[in-house]
């Protein structure tokens, strides 16, 4: 390890510290001020994954589950945040291309880059049981902050991130119980609250 070319880790360390700066688009176009970044994102994402991970059989491998969590939006931090309705103007591929080779450019020269990549390609394909704890993962933490962001800014203009009834955007049976008790608190509230 003595022959690392610390150069180049800092650059690896100064490109995943901007995620703290890269905000999350889909709340800026609805109006959300100061909304998360995707550090905050990611941070969430890794806390729900290792919670879920406690949850669910056959039991996991943890730390693989964390791992995935803090390295699936680590491209962000070149490419920024693309929203999803922006995705529908781009071929099919196009952001996981962009995002794989930003990926490889940041992991380029590194003794871990292709297990980084495997693990970041478990998360983007769902490939794996830890690669799909995640993606729940990280649709919960969505619609955690959607409803944060409903609650205390009281902002009705989120609709659209939280799932219809037939969506079944989950994996895991814990993910959807969780989705729903959710579901059930924002109704709950919706029902008490002047919507505008």
């Amino acid at each position: 390890m003595d022959d690392m070319d610390v150069d180049a880790l800092c650059g690896l360390l100064l490109a995943a510290r901007q995620l703290k700066q890269v905000p999350r688009t889909g709340w800026a176009m609805r109006g959300v001020p100061n909304g998360e970044s995707v550090a905050d994102h990611s941070f969430g994402v890794a806390f729900l994954a290792l919670v879920l991970s406690e949850m669910i059989a056959p039991p996991v491998d943890r730390a693989r589950v964390v791992a995935i969590a803090l390295i699936h939006d680590l491209p962000e931090g070149v490419t920024g945040d693309l929203p999803t309705p922006a995705m529908v103007h781009f071929p099919p591929d196009a952001k996981h291309t962009a995002e794989l080779a930003v990926l490889k450019t940041l992991l380029n020269g590194f003794p871990w880059a292709e297990q980084w990549q495997t693990w970041w390609q478990e998360f983007e394909f769902g490939s794996t049981v830890e690669g799909r704890l995640v993606r729940d993962a990280d649709r919960l933490d969505m619609l955690l902050q959607a409803y944060v962001y409903e609650q205390t800014l009281g902002n009705r203009l989120l609709d659209e991130f939280w799932p219809q009834p037939d969506d079944g955007p989950f994996e895991f049976h814990i993910s959807r119980r969780i989705c729903e008790a959710l579901m059930n608190r924002r109704a709950a509230q919706c029902r008490g609250a002047v919507r505008w």
